[in-house]
């Protein structure tokens, strides 16, 4: 395999920047730039010195061994000063050594799923947490990342596998020792699998707007103050607001962090019948982003009532407070702190049930493998016959299952039979 290297820390100019290598060379590397080696997991500093002879930069080296580095291989790190030019040094000495070529996006990473360092759910947590934004976003990939959804299957293979073995050993190992009749046991297995899965389920679309975050859409009529107000909620002018109707014709977006959770504000053109084309399609962008939103705030003047229809949990508020004297004011602030409580709280509402699963993904392969669980356990009311074609459904589902952590092992169903009945004997 190629030992492959690459910078680990942000490009640019810091204080220090890390060098990662990984593979069988990664310690010849350190060698060859920094002379002996330091004990593993022991950080030493070396000056390094290229092939040339020439002082690229005094760096603090740590080495890991095979099993217990990120990657699963033999890794060096080097800790160099963040210069650009530094940098580029030493990434260019590496890359004339032999044997030795820089990384392709994410081969790090994609080391450590191939070397059973992480499963593929703690992967696609690592990308998580390195994207996320908020404290709610960084709690749930930490989550996935230490194992948790990895954990999860792993209780379902168990008891799975335990519903196989009673299945496979009724089939074709029947003796005085083995009960003939195993449908209770293997339906309560199935049933709990089953249970599992569906609150997974329920929980999900909760756990993927943690990870991707909320929008809220700012309705109203023309002038109601929706500019104003997302200006004032954002610290900026990212909306043109002016005293003329129709000033906003798109939806402009900004992106907050409202109670630890991401959000999107939207603010949306004023809804009234125009006779302008073009503001025609700014009203119908705007009805159709506040209609997929996951909760609208209706500005209302005084007086008025809401020009979409008030969906449940939807937010009603008095558009210019300050004049109004009650309600929420972008020019004044009045009214927003309790404004954004409100918001979140609603928000933190719909998280509540949030389970480990969190993607596309994660949904189809546990609703194919809760249909061959509930088929299953309609095959089995038919008795011992179909044993063979229920076992078959409980396989298949297991390994969609397993398609959550990236890994199917087949032999473990015949490592229960022989731990749990000692076949063979």
């Amino acid at each position: 395999m190629d030992t492959i290297f690459a910078l680990a820390s942000a490009v640019g100019k810091a204080g220090v920047s890390v060098v990662r290598v990984s593979g069988p060379l990664a310690w010849e590397a350190v060698e060859r730039l920094g002379g002996p080696l330091p004990r593993p997991r022991m950080a030493s500093v070396r000056r390094l010195i290229s092939a040339g002879g020439d002082f690229l930069d005094e760096a603090l080296i740590l080495i890991f061994e095979d099993g217990a580095s990120f990657t699963g291989e033999r890794v060096a790190e080097f800790q160099v000063h963040g210069s650009v030019a530094v940098v580029q040094a030493l990434l260019r000495e590496l890359g004339e050594l032999p044997g030795l070529r820089g990384a392709e996006p994410g081969e790090f990473t994609r080391r450590a799923l191939e070397n059973e360092r992480l499963d593929l759910s703690q992967v696609e947590a690592l990308a998580d947490l390195i994207d996320s934004e908020t404290e709610q976003q960084r709690r749930q990939a930490l989550r996935m990342l230490t194992g948790a959804l990895g954990t999860r299957v792993g209780e379902w293979r168990e008891k799975i596998l335990r519903a196989v073995s009673l299945l496979e050993v009724t089939i074709d190992f029947v003796d005085e020792e083995v009960p003939v009749d195993v449908s209770d046991e293997v339906r309560d297995l199935l049933q709990s699998v089953s249970e599992d899965i569906r609150r997974e389920l329920r929980g999900l679309e909760s756990a993927e707007r943690v990870r991707l975050g909320f929008e809220v859409a700012i309705v109203g009529p023309p002038n109601a103050g929706k500019s104003t107000l997302l200006n004032y909620l954002a610290g900026r002018d990212a909306a043109i607001t002016s005293d003329v109707a129709g000033t906003t014709r798109d939806v402009i977006e900004v992106r907050m962090d409202i109670g630890g959770l991401a959000v999107t504000l939207l603010d949306t053109a004023g809804l009234r019948d125009s006779d302008d084309s073009v503001e025609q399609i700014g009203v119908a962008r705007a009805r159709e982003r506040a209609g997929a939103a996951d909760l609208r705030v209706h500005l209302v003047p005084e007086g008025d009532t809401p020009m979409l229809a008030v969906a449940e949990g939807d937010i009603v508020v008095t558009a210019k407070g300050d004049k109004a004297g009650q309600g929420v004011s972008g020019l004044t602030g009045l009214g927003v702190p309790e404004l954004l409580s409100r918001i979140e709280a609603r928000l933190v509402e719909e998280v509540q049930g949030a389970g480990l699963a969190s993607r596309e993904r994660h949904r189809v392969a546990l609703a194919e493998g809760l249909t061959h669980l509930e088929q299953a356990q309609v095959l089995l009311n038919d008795g011992l016959d179909v044993y063979d074609v229920t076992s078959e459904e409980v396989r298949i589902a297991l390994r969609a299952l397993e398609q959550l952590v990236g890994h199917v092992d087949v032999e473990q169903v015949l490592d229960q039979i022989f731990s749990s009945f000692c076949i063979g004997k």
